[in-house]
């Protein structure tokens, strides 16, 4: 059930909760107080298996895009729901990032709650309770709230309601593609759109376009795709359609964020037009898909290119061999309830055997082959030296389906020492 009334303006620090991987009690455990305790991974102070972050990985992943972003002289907007992580959005706010891209009302009420005061909620806002969500937070007159609109029948709800509410309601253009997901396709869907928007001037103001380019899977197209959203943009301004200056052109997830830069930074529309970027998976980074996408974006990319390095996986979940019942077969206690499985298995990464000085890397030949529920399926070469008890460190793909599988994820120093939690909202 959703809150029925407006979030705290100066919510308390959180207090981390019961998790599976960190073993503590629920009461009296404050965050600022984590470091105190002393506890380290190596020395088996955390209850495994567990998701960790590596504070010096994630910062380097917080530099390394706003310098991209800098270069390019745009705006960045991570998107949340990657993370789902207050603690996360505060250090990129803190990093320089525009706002915060979510993509539910409740994800949005969480980040208010969290002190986000500028989000993009890059998704249509439907229903009662999640226009009510919205309309409660309006009442902050330092809230500054962005939604997409792709229909003439979700613009009209959208009006009855918050004109109702006698508040106004800043939205986006979504462009979509046939075969996409939402968002206008048609020269007449636009002029629907544009013409209910008319009908509500003084409840919904039109501020910019956005787009999202990974429903497709090719530069050429995209390239077309963006080039349509800014000469849709540029026709539009020309009309005086936008009641935001500088107009907000928005696209980019965590694939083809340098081809949606050049793209919209070459547009030339001068201090007029806010560009923002909304990349999630960046901070953490993994091993699947978006370390492919990334090498493609250093192979393309000159900006890329020229800053000598690339982003670093941030993210591992760490589990015991919990027997080795055929001389080809460990089984790890870490399943489908611990780590993302739809973008390819985690990927060993590290070995540790408790007592010794520290992590070395996992035999590149160990692959897991099988994941259960709370079990996975390691395969080995007959006569490795892998015992019950020792600890695995894996690298994971798709950073997305990890995060909302835990509660509280330790950030970890490069001694293994928790250094600060994570607490999740999903």
């Amino acid at each position: 059930m959703n809150n029925q009334s407006p979030p705290p303006t100066n919510p308390p620090a959180p207090i981390a909760p019961l998790n599976k991987g960190l073993g503590f009690a629920p009461h009296a455990i404050h965050r600022d107080n984590i470091a105190a305790l002393g506890w380290n991974l190596l020395r088996e102070d955390l209850s495994l298996p567990t998701a960790v972050l590596y504070q010096e990985k994630l910062l380097h992943n917080l530099n390394w895009m706003q310098q991209f972003i800098t270069a390019y002289g745009v705006k960045l907007a991570p998107h949340g729901k990657t993370t789902m992580a207050p603690r996360l959005f505060d250090l990129q706010l803190q990093g320089g990032a525009w706002g915060i891209t979510l993509a539910t009302a409740h994800q949005t009420l969480v980040a208010y709650t969290h002190g986000v005061r500028r989000i993009l909620m890059a998704n249509q806002l439907v229903g009662k309770e999640n226009m009510a969500i919205i309309g409660r937070l309006l009442r902050d007159p330092d809230f500054e709230f962005y939604c997409l609109v792709d229909s003439p029948e979700q613009i009209d709800q959208l009006g009855t309601f918050y004109s109702q509410q006698r508040q106004r309601l800043n939205v986006l253009l979504e462009l979509g593609v046939p075969g996409g997901r939402a968002g206008i396709r048609t020269d007449q869907q636009l002029h629907s759109v544009l013409a209910a928007l008319s009908r509500w001037t003084n409840t919904i103001a039109l501020c910019g376009i956005e787009i999202y380019e990974g429903v497709l899977d090719s530069e050429p197209s995209i390239r077309t795709f963006l080039q349509h959203a800014v000469t849709l943009t540029r026709k539009l301004a020309a009309d005086a359609r936008f009641e935001r200056h500088p107009i907000l052109l928005s696209g980019a997830g965590s694939a083809w964020y340098d081809v949606v830069a050049d793209v919209f930074s070459s547009a030339n529309f001068g201090d007029s037009l806010d560009i923002v970027l909304r990349p999630g998976c960046y901070l953490t980074h993994d091993i699947g898909a978006y370390r492919h996408a990334q090498t493609s974006i250093l192979e393309r990319n000159p900006i890329a290119r020229r800053m000598s390095s690339s982003l670093l996986p941030a993210l591992h979940v760490w589990a015991y061999v919990q027997s080795v019942p055929e001389p080809d077969k460990a089984i790890i206690a870490m399943g489908k309830r611990d780590a993302a499985f739809d973008s390819g298995l985690p990927v060993p990464a590290l070995h540790y055997r408790p007592g010794d000085r520290a992590p070395r890397p996992a035999s590149q030949h160990w692959a897991i082959t099988k994941m259960m529920d709370q079990h996975a399926y390691l395969h080995l070469a007959e006569h490795d030296d892998l015992r019950v008890g020792d600890m695995i460190g894996f690298d994971i793909a798709h950073p997305c389906l990890t995060f909302d599988k835990w509660r509280t994820l330790p950030i970890l120093n490069a001694h293994y020492d928790v250094v600060d939690i994570v607490e999740t909202f999903f």
